[in-house]
């Protein structure tokens, strides 16, 4: 259709433009010469403006609308799942406060029963050490008084020797 309306225009363009060879005579050249030309080139100007607009210009307009809207589209969304990326993000460092809380909760309590656990056995320790040593000193005494027995005995022996040795009686 356009290369058909170009054509006319051409064809149009030439026909006016140039003397025909029926008139001899040479016309006085004027500055605006209405004649049928202009009509015809408004009227050609006027029918591929308007087969442009609807052939060319109204499908692009209505591309770029609809891209236009898509494209605010996606940044609607985007914006509206910003939005939701931060609601995530702030529960994910609640959750992780939440799980830092239990485990420290969880370490100081098993710390209260490590130590709970290692006194006692500390306690049993000492029980068992102290009761080992009483009854070792009191092992150590008896040998001790066993020992000053028979020391005592010895000695009263030996002192019978000495004397029945010194003093010949």
């Amino acid at each position: 259709m356009a290369n058909m309306i170009m054509a006319s225009s051409k064809a149009l363009i030439t026909a006016s433009s140039f003397p025909t060879a029926s008139t001899t005579k040479p016309r006085k050249a004027a500055l605006f010469d209405f004649n049928l030309t202009l009509p015809a080139i408004m009227a050609e100007f006027l029918l591929l403006m308007f087969a442009l607009d609807k052939i060319y210009f109204t499908p692009l307009g209505k591309f770029m609308d609809e891209r236009d809207a898509a494209i605010k589209e996606k940044l609607n969304s985007v914006k509206d799942t910003s939005g939701e990326v931060k609601q995530l993000e702030e529960q994910a460092a609640a959750i992780m406060k939440a799980a830092r809380a239990e485990i420290s909760a969880a370490l100081n309590q098993m710390k209260k029963e490590t130590t709970f656990e290692v006194e006692q056995k500390l306690a049993e320790g000492r029980k068992k050490v102290e009761a080992e040593l009483a009854e070792a000193l009191a092992n150590l005494e008896k040998q001790k008084e066993e020992t000053i027995k028979s020391l005592d005995s010895q000695i009263a022996a030996l002192s019978d020797e000495i004397v029945k040795k010194v003093l010949p009686i």
